[in-house]
């Protein structure tokens, strides 16, 4: 497939597609909105509304956000069945309101669900607009994680969905390369149109960070997670990690911090408190960018409790990303994408072990001068690698290849 040099002919018009998150508030779709509107391309996204975005239209820095109402975030099949359905008609309505101000030159879908080339197919069908998967989660290893039997029809049925969305894309691009070998291999892809897009801050998102002391409530440590709270986040090792630390070793010298939000927040904050836990967790829910900045900045080591298992093995963590940022060691289950992000400025513990969670977390507390040597080390790894900067000109070749199909 050729791929022309240079930057989109005339001003052409792509449609983001989103059916999880909220935008601005999906920080990746947000930098991939803003990296194709400085390459001077027309940008629009369709995603529903949160009640921190509930605006149903906005321009903001200059890239057309419309949003649909969203009701609920669905836990079982049941309310799948109702979210999805209703979010495609949402979808396609707004994007045939897109097209009337002009042709749509390319629909960018992001997953999950793996359902929205549906929406993105009559515009490809009738039309000349090209087709980009960008795949965020490998839906039928969640599903998994989530409860679901490898075999069930559920699973079985999202990997049909997986590999009618590949077979419909022009180009995908993945947020590492296990994702980028499930295109090729599961989805049948030729490598050439698989590109590697990570998933990180941009250098400058955690410029204003500022230590603040009160987060340690008094105590000399302080620990921070950083992420959404959900079944295969594997909090509850992380619990009995700081269980084992508290009860077992004793330590009453660190607080702990998790912040985020998700389906399993209440059920989280009920078991810190049956735990005999509160005074040492805080759980301040979803926090402010300066929040989020500031507790990174304060901590003295972060923490990824993410479980072993095939989704979480093969994907890239978001909070290792912000981790490294701001220069902070980490420790963590021993996964393989956790690896290739962080290297050697995270500490391993056996998968799935909380006991072994909590003696990482020792070994490092009672050790400041590798945290600070392990913290140097994951600061510069994302500064020359892994930062957004490094992301953008693998998104806009890959538009570039995408584009190249339609101009043929």
């Amino acid at each position: 497939m050729s791929r022309p040099d240079g930057g989109p002919r005339g001003r052409q018009r792509v449609l983001i597609l989103v059916e999880n998150l909220a935008v601005p508030f999906d920080r990746r779709v947000w930098q991939e909105a803003q990296a194709l509107r400085d390459a001077g391309y027309e940008v629009s996204v369709i995603c529903p509304s949160s009640a921190q975005h509930p605006e149903r239209f906005e321009v903001l820095d200059g890239v057309r956000i419309h949003r649909y109402p969203s009701p609920f975030e669905a836990r079982r099949t049941l309310g799948y069945l109702i979210e999805y359905p209703l979010a495609l008609v949402w979808q396609l309505w707004l994007a045939l309101r897109v097209a009337r101000r002009g042709r749509i030159d390319l629909i960018h879908a992001c997953n999950p669900p793996d359902l929205l080339f549906l929406v993105a197919w009559p515009f490809r069908r009738f039309g000349r607009t090209r087709f980009l998967f960008d795949h965020h989660d490998a839906s039928p290893e969640l599903l998994v994680a989530k409860g679901r039997a490898a075999d069930s029809f559920v699973v079985r049925f999202a990997r049909l969905l997986e590999r009618l969305t590949f077979r419909m894309a022009d180009v995908s691009i993945a947020t590492n390369e296990s994702y980028r070998r499930i295109a090729i291999d599961r989805g049948g892809m030729s490598p050439e149109d698989v590109f590697v897009v990570r998933s990180a801050p941009d250098v400058g998102r955690f410029a204003g960070a500022k230590v603040d002391p009160g987060l340690r409530r008094g105590r000399p440590h302080l620990v921070a997670y950083v992420g959404v709270m959900g079944i295969q986040e594997g909090l509850d090792y992380l619990l009995d990690a700081v269980d084992h630390l508290v009860h077992r070793y004793g330590r009453t010298d660190t607080q702990f911090v998790l912040a985020g939000a998700g389906p399993e927040f209440d059920a989280v904050v009920a078991r810190v408190e049956r735990m005999g836990l509160a005074p040492f967790i805080d759980m301040p829910g979803r926090v402010s960018e300066q929040e989020l900045a500031d507790l990174l900045a304060t901590a003295d080591l972060c923490v990824n409790p993410d479980e072993w298992n095939e989704m979480n093995d093969i994907s890239t963590m978001n909070k290792i990303m912000e981790y490294m940022a701001l220069g902070k060691p980490i420790v963590q289950f021993d996964l393989r994408e956790g690896r290739v992000s962080a290297g050697d400025a995270s500490l391993y513990a056996r998968p799935n072990d909380p006991v072994a969670l909590a003696d990482g977390i020792v070994e490092l507390l009672d050790d400041p001068d590798r945290r600070r040597q392990m913290g140097a080390i994951g600061r510069e790894r994302f500064l020359e690698q892994l930062s957004w900067e490094h992301s953008v000109p693998p998104l806009l070749e890959a538009y570039r290849c995408a584009l190249a199909v339609g101009a043929g």
